[in-house]
C-alpha cells in the first residue's frame, strides 16, 4: 500500500464517512491512477480533464458513475493532497439530468408480490415496498428493529448516517417477522462477502 493512498483512507476515516462511501472513493481513485499508469500526485488538471472525457465518450458511464468519480478525485486533490484548486472549474462535475420516477400502482404491486413464491422474501420485498427500506437498510434488520404493536420499524444509521423511525403502510399479519429478520441477516452476510471479494479485485496501490 502506498503512502497516499494510506493517507487518503485515513483521511475518508477521520470524516467518518460511510463504509461503502469509503470502498468507493478508493476504488475510483485506483481506476484513475491505473488509467495513467502513475500516482495521483504526478497528475494533473489535464489528465483529469482526459479521464473524464474518456469515463464520458469512451466508456459512456451513467452521469451518476462519473459524479461518483467526480467525487472521489475532488475529495484526493482537495482533502488529501489539499490542491486548493477552482474544482468547478478544474474538476467539474455533469449535470444531472431530471427524470420523473416510474412508480408502480397498487394493483401492479399487488401482482409483483404475488409471483414471489417463498413466504420469506415475499415479506422482506412487501415491509421493504410498505416502510420504504433501501436494500442496505433491508439486509440490516434485526427483530428488535420491528415494532409490530406501533407498526414502525427503527431503521438505525441508514443513508447519511441517520437513525429514522418508517411507518409500516400494511397491517397484514401474516409477515413473518422473525424469519424476515433471519433472512435479511443471511443476505447481509452474503452481501459483507460480495462486496469484500469486490475490493480486493478492484481496489489496488496507486500505482
Amino acid at each position: 500500500m502506498t503512502s497516499l493512498r494510506q493517507r487518503m483512507i485515513e483521511d475518508l476515516q477521520v470524516r467518518n464517512l460511510a463504509a461503502n462511501t469509503q470502498d468507493s472513493y478508493v476504488r475510483q481513485v485506483s481506476l484513475f491512477a491505473r488509467y495513467f499508469n502513475q500516482s495521483p500526485e504526478l497528475l494533473g488538471p489535464e489528465q483529469i480533464r482526459a479521464y473524464q472525457l474518456y469515463l464520458t465518450n469512451e466508456k459512456k458511464l451513467a452521469t451518476g458513475s462519473i459524479v461518483i468519480a467526480v467525487s472521489a478525485l475532488r475529495f484526493l486533490y482537495n482533502v488529501t493532497l489539499k490542491k486548493g484548486w477552482s474544482f468547478e472549474e478544474v474538476i467539474p462535475a455533469p449535470k444531472k439530468p431530471q427524470k420523473l420516477p416510474i412508480v408502480l400502482s397498487p394493483e401492479e404491486v399487488l401482482a409483483f408480490l404475488d409471483c414471489v413464491r417463498s413466504r420469506k422474501h415475499r415479506a422482506i420485498l412487501t415491509t421493504c415496498y410498505a416502510a420504504g427500506l433501501r436494500i442496505s437498510e433491508a439486509i440490516a434488520l434485526t427483530p428488535s428493529a420491528i415494532d409490530s404493536k406501533r407498526m414502525v420499524i427503527r431503521v438505525e444509521q441508514g443513508k447519511g448516517r441517520k437513525d429514522r423511525l418508517c411507518a409500516m403502510a400494511h397491517k397484514r399479519s401474516d409477515v413473518p417477522r422473525k424469519v424476515m429478520c433471519r433472512e435479511s441477516r443471511s443476505i447481509s452476510r452474503r452481501h459483507r462477502l460480495l462486496r469484500s471479494a469486490l475490493v480486493s479485485r478492484c481496489v489496488v496501490d496507486f500505482t
